[in-house]
This record gives C-alpha cells, structure tokens and sequence, in this order.
C-alpha cells in the first residue's frame, strides 16, 4: 500500500506559477511510475504528466508540454509538479498517482491516488 499526498495547490492569476509536491509514505516509492492527472468541474479525469520509476523519462499532454515540469527526489518520496505560465484552463483538481512501471495516460493502469490539491487560474 502506498499513500500519496498532494499538496501546493491554490489560487494564481493568469501567467502565473505554481509547483505541487506529491509525497509518498513509502521507501519503495522508487518502484513505482508516478502521473499528475486534473479534473476540472463536468470534465473526466486527464493526464497531465508522467514521469518513470528512476526519474530518467517524463511525458507531457501537448495541453501542458513546455509549461510544466515534472521531477522526483526519490530520497524524499517525492514528485513535483512545476506550472508556469498557467492558465484560466488548468484550473482543476490535480491528483498524483503510482503505478507499475507500464502506467503512462490511462487512469486504470495506476493503483494508487491521493486526495487531489486544488488549484485555480484567475484570468
């Protein structure tokens, strides 16, 4: 069992930036593949970014691609989410998720979530 928490979401204008931390409860964090997913009000769940077990590969929506970062200190059983030039669009709920090492877009192949940060884009 891996319990994931988010965290650093709020409110930014428009261009602004923000950066989310998902923190895992376990030492075997580096076993697993770790995905941001958003879900803004009436709207499924989507992927947001993706990163591998080592850290090595990373994989963007073209939604986000060249204005958000995804990262992992897996000394820290972290993974960070790096937003800029955020806009009135990102506005979602963003989860983290884990996965075995074949988990990239599809929510079904992640076995664990956290609670979800808010974050909000004012325009």
């Amino acid at each position: 069992q891996v319990q994931l928490v988010e965290s650093g979401g709020g409110l930014v204008q428009a261009g602004g930036s923000l950066r989310l931390s998902c923190a895992a409860s376990r030492r075997t964090f580096g076993n697993y593949a770790i995905a941001w997913f958003r879900q803004a009000p009436g709207k499924e769940r989507e992927f947001v970014a993706r990163i591998s077990r080592s850290g090595g590969n990373t994989y963007y929506a073209d939604s986000v691609k060249g204005r958000f970062t995804i990262s992992r200190d897996n000394a820290k059983n972290t993974v960070y989410l790096q937003m800029n030039s955020l806009k009135p669009e990102d506005t979602a709920v963003y989860y983290c998720a884990a996965g075995p090492g074949t988990a990239v877009v599809r929510t079904e192949d992640y076995d664990y979530w956290g609670q979800g940060t808010q974050v909000t884009v004012s325009s």
